[in-house]
């Protein structure tokens, strides 16, 4: 006899697996909420995913995929606002997700809460339903705040709610060992209840292809060394590092191009993004805009091509709470030089897979350059060596499954639980 499907309730307060990547607030989180639901529904999991309404013409309730459906929530003005400034939504937020919870009759057995506000809305349904939860909170505002000092616009609440929801959840996942780490050092969480899970990236999406194909397609040039930067235009993402960088090795008298995927617009508008506005002028001043090529935000089916045409793929950002695309890009076969920080210096082997580097070291990032990218033999086997290694590791139906064993621990302990308390 098969076994009855489990009911999941995922919260995603800013970030819509339905919603177009790239933005200054779409990123990793839509990705990871997007792709672990597809994978546990895979596995017998009913998941609903509520996330925020910001667009009056949605309909509540939209049937996604098979398993999965996604709710949007009613809380604060039907339209795009920064995530920075949602905490005041969130009560709201919560007795409208109650209501659809009583409304439809729904008996979750877990919660998963992705971010701290979903956590936080997690746990106030927790103490009111009963419903167990666990949270992945993709990033630490203790840690941000190192990093970005006055410009992180989070309420200063943020890191308390954090520990609150750390204290409440039934587990906490955290994305790579430092942060384990952080939890344990900056939010005594205790080690015992937290599970270190990474992310992942799926095989039907990111696989090698050809690269004279994969660049014919974008109708990039086919003669000369290619470094690709792709993911959100925000200053943290350190894509000012990489430009400076290329500097440096024009200065070698090197011919190369920066291909740089991101934005707030399918064709880049630095009205619209003023990151890519900042970064054009770091450009100028550095006298590398020839080499340079803006494309814009691409549909997520168009960047295995990015990938895939490029010699590398580089990531310096200051900090990093994990970074999926360093998977996506050693998925394709292409080698990664990225900041050794977070998850990056988790996924990244270093002489392996690709290389670390400092953040925001420009002379140091133009000299792993100059060392790798004209080396076609290295390159091959760092190619190689990229490919098994997520393959082996970083699957989302690796990932699922080590969600799905928390799950069903959680599950089992809740049900120990309630016997207990009835004998």
């Amino acid at each position: 006899m098969n076994e009855l499907p489990k009911n999941i309730a995922f919260i995603s307060e800013h970030a819509s697996p339905l919603a177009d990547l790239g933005g200054v607030d779409t990123g990793g989180q839509n990705v990871y909420v997007a792709q672990l639901a597809k994978f546990l529904a895979s596995e017998n999991y009913k998941i609903d995913i509520y996330t925020r309404l910001e667009d009056p013409s949605r309909q509540q309730v939209v049937s996604w995929l098979p398993g999965i459906r996604v709710i949007h929530v009613k809380a604060g003005p039907a339209a795009v606002i920064p995530k920075e400034e949602l905490l005041p939504y969130m009560p709201e937020f919560r007795d409208n997700m109650m209501a659809f919870i009583s409304g439809q009759e729904m008996e979750y057995h877990l919660i998963h809460a992705n971010f701290f506000m979903s956590g936080l809305v997690a746990s106030e349904i927790k103490a009111r339903l009963e419903i167990p939860f666990a949270v992945t909170f993709h990033a630490l505002g203790y840690i941000r705040q190192l990093y970005q000092g006055n410009n992180d616009k989070f309420p200063p609440e943020r890191i308390r709610i954090e520990k609150r929801v750390a204290v409440l959840a039934d587990r906490v996942i955290a994305e790579c060992p430092q942060d384990r780490q952080d939890m344990i050092d900056h939010y005594q969480v205790p080690a015992e209840k937290i599970t270190v899970i990474p992310c992942g990236f799926s095989r039907d999406e990111f696989y090698p292809i050809e690269k004279t194909e994969a660049r014919k397609k974008l109708q990039l040039q086919s003669d000369e060394p290619i470094i690709l930067q792709l993911g959100r235009m925000v200053p943290r993402k350190g894509v000012d590092n990489v430009i400076k960088a290329l500097g440096q090795l024009k200065i070698k008298g090197k011919k190369i191009c920066l291909v740089i995927v991101g934005g707030e617009s399918e064709h880049p508008d630095p009205k619209q993004c003023p990151e890519i506005n900042r970064l054009y002028q770091i450009a100028q001043e550095h006298d590398v805009v020839e080499h340079i090529h803006f494309v814009g935000r691409k549909k997520r089916d168009i960047l295995k091509y990015y990938y895939a045409a490029a010699d590398i793929f580089v990531t310096t950002p200051w900090y990093e709470p994990f970074g999926i695309t360093p998977l996506e890009a050693m998925a394709c076969g292409t080698p990664v030089i990225g900041s050794n920080v977070g998850g990056i210096k988790y996924s990244v082997l270093d002489g392996e897979t690709g290389a670390l580097v400092t953040p925001d070291d420009p002379v140091e990032l133009a000299e792993k350059l100059d060392e790798l990218i004209f080396d076609q033999s290295k390159l091959k086997q760092l190619r190689l060596n990229a490919i098994n290694r997520v393959n082996k590791y970083f699957t989302w139906a690796n990932v699922a499954r080590k969600v799905s064993s928390l799950y069903q621990q959680i599950i089992d302990t809740e049900l120990e639980n309630k016997l207990m308390k009835a004998g």
